[in-house]
């Protein structure tokens, strides 16, 4: 069995402390006076400054805010021994000194997908909780059990209704899949509804009741119409567009078997050898060929890092 592995990926480099013993209402008041604050705009953008090596996030201190967190703020954990918060803001989205003044620093502003990868991995995590915590408060405003309106609780990572009922964040999980041939040669495809060119691993949810395995059987046969085996876990990434969990697998598809788009999901599918997508991952020129027009996932995601192992794997 071809065995693969990836680097990790840019969400995912990093460990914050993030256990529920640090949200004791007592504990948290004592540390809030010494706390950094990152402010968070609607569309989920974030202020950051340049560095030598890629950006940092800006927060500021908590002086604003007064002796207790403002209302809406989540705790995303604690990071060289300091609770680092996340507040929603409204500020300008982006462009240049976009961002909101923190500690009397101007900032730019913009999403993770943009800015995930030229942060430190622990700076990633980060701000990768607080998109993904305040994406869930926005939508769960009210309880799936008896509809009544909720309000946060437990620093910011449950909602509570009247009746006492406590709704948590939810995350989907998803299986993305490098399906390779045993050779040479590995699947790529593109929905409709994606810019042109682009071209990206096959992905897709778990279904109720369905394992991990079975779902990647399942998505690889409807989305190409290929049986595939040896499934192999190669690694995950949090995905919080809104909230989803992309766990990475790698699949062994028949040699030389044809793929079979699915109408109206996969307009089309290939397979790419590895030196096509070598050509495609040097971005100092235009690729030229079969390849080109084709664009490949961006450096913050985890399908970025699947197609990079295939190739080193080669």
């Amino acid at each position: 069995m071809t065995m693969f592995s990836i680097d990790a990926p840019a969400l995912s480099r990093a460990f914050v402390d993030r256990s529920e013993d640090l949200r004791s209402p007592d504990r948290l008041a004592r540390s809030w006076r010494n706390a950094k604050v990152l402010l968070v705009s609607p569309g989920g953008h974030l202020p950051t400054a340049a560095e030598p090596d890629g950006l940092r996030l800006v927060f500021e201190g908590t002086a604003r805010w007064g002796a207790a967190p403002p209302p809406g703020a989540v705790l995303l954990g604690r990071l060289d021994g300091v609770d680092h918060w996340a507040v929603p803001y409204q500020w300008p989205d982006s462009g240049p000194n976009a961002g909101p003044p923190a500690g009397g620093e101007r900032a730019d502003a913009d999403t993770i997908r943009a800015i995930g990868p030229l942060l430190a991995g622990d700076e990633a995590a980060l701000a990768t909780t607080a998109v993904a915590l305040l994406a869930w408060h926005d939508a769960a405003g009210f309880c799936s059990r008896c509809g009544r309106p909720t309000v946060p609780d437990i620093s910011g990572h449950t909602r509570t209704c009247p009746e006492g009922h406590q709704e948590f964040p939810r995350t989907d999980p998803a299986v993305i899949v490098l399906v390779h041939d045993g050779g040479d040669r590995m699947v790529m495809a593109r929905q409709p509804s994606w810019a042109p060119g682009r071209f990206s691993v096959l992905a897709g949810f778990a279904e109720a009741g369905e394992s991990l395995e079975a779902t990647v059987l399942r998505e690889i046969g409807e989305e190409v119409g290929l049986p595939v085996r040896d499934v192999q876990y190669l690694g995950s990434q949090p995905w919080p567009f809104p909230r989803s969990l992309m766990i990475a697998f790698a699949a062994r598809a028949p040699r030389g078997a044809d793929l079979r788009p699915r109408p109206g999901e996969i307009e089309d599918a290939r397979w790419f050898s590895r030196a096509e997508l070598r050509l495609l991952l040097d971005e100092s020129k235009p690729a030229a060929g079969p390849v080109a027009g084709i664009t490949l996932p961006g450096p913050v995601s985890i399908a970025r890092r699947m197609v990079e192992g295939f190739v080193k794997a080669g």
